[in-house]
């Protein structure tokens, strides 16, 4: 099933489907701006996703996929686990810390993920 939804500016574009993202674990994927997701989202879960929009828009999209490319290369090194290295990346763990405040997007400093490199779980 295929379906669009839009949210109130919350999220550009909700690309509801059955293939992408790939793999059982993954939920929804941001692409530049771009939300597909396997599932309708929650408030919380299109908040994450928006945070990632942000982000995206301050590396200019193209800066934000390498980043989170290397950092989660870095991650994988430096806990041998897949799972574990997604969890430490800057970007997810802003955007997990976040997703619950309705008012973020408000007061969100320019570049806050970038406070998360050093901090891990």
């Amino acid at each position: 099933m295929w379906g669009f939804l839009f949210n109130n500016h919350t999220i550009p574009l909700i690309i509801l489907n059955t293939i992408f993202p790939f793999g059982k674990n993954f939920y929804a994927i941001n692409f530049c701006g771009i939300v597909f997701a396997k599932r309708r989202l929650s408030p919380t879960e299109r908040r994450h996703e928006r945070i990632h929009t942000l982000q995206q828009r301050e590396l200019l999209y193209i800066g934000f996929f390498v980043w989170y490319l290397i950092e989660w290369l870095v991650r994988l090194l430096q806990y041998r686990n897949a799972t574990k290295a997604y969890s430490n990346i800057s970007f997810e763990r802003e955007a997990y810390a976040h997703e619950s405040d309705k008012d973020y997007e408000r007061h969100r400093r320019h570049y806050a993920s970038f406070a998360y490199i050093r901090k891990t779980s």
